[in-house]
């Protein structure tokens, strides 16, 4: 097997267990060696592909944050059509799966990766739940464009204020995801205004 396959397959493995362990036992009880004993390899196996445990968990970060590029694309291009809302909704409950909430956590626990990742990413905020809101601000950007919402709609401090309810909804581990009904009610507060004014 080609040397760059198997090393893509470990680190797949890694991450897999690492989001895992992260799941089951929350940033805590994320070590270096949970991870390989849930990924079911040698201790070495991490630290032969990584520098040390903290470049292995930014690399997990990122793969995370990679993953909204297809939701923002879907995101996107679902502007002008259904209802802004449901939209939102849709979005927030997608973007706050329990493994993101649970590396959002793993950040915030963190100094040392928080430190690493804005080496990487120097962005002000929190990674990930900075590149959500991201993906909020272009599509309520794309749908101020095609008079959805009001058109001095101030869109990147919506996407904050959604981001930042959305996060406090989800993150509660003890009481689990809110439904889809708490999340859409949070949103429908948050744009009301712009929504409302649109139609005078």
């Amino acid at each position: 097997m080609p040397t760059g396959v198997a090393l893509r397959d470990v680190r797949q493995q890694l991450f897999a267990a690492a989001e895992r362990v992260l799941l089951r036992d929350g940033a805590n009880g994320l070590t270096s060696r949970a991870v390989t004993e849930e990924a079911g390899v040698a201790k070495g196996v991490l630290h032969r592909h990584f520098e040390d445990f903290d470049d292995f968990l930014v690399e997990l970060v990122q793969e995370r944050i990679a993953r909204l590029d297809g939701l923002a694309a879907d995101l996107r291009g679902s502007a002008g059509t259904g209802t802004v809302a449901a939209h939102l909704t849709a979005a927030l409950i997608q973007l706050f799966d329990p493994v993101t909430v649970s590396v959002v956590s793993l950040i915030i626990f963190r100094d040392e990766l928080r430190a690493r990742l804005r080496q990487v990413r120097p962005v002000p905020g929190v990674p990930v739940l900075t590149q959500a809101a991201g993906v909020i601000g272009a599509y309520l950007g794309d749908e101020c464009e095609m008079g959805r919402i009001a058109a001095d709609a101030d869109v990147d401090a919506l996407a904050l204020c959604l981001i930042g309810s959305a996060h406090m909804l989800f993150a509660d581990r003890e009481q689990g995801p809110p439904d889809s009904e708490a999340v859409g009610k949070v949103v429908n507060a948050v744009i009301a205004d712009v929504v409302q004014r649109r139609l005078l």
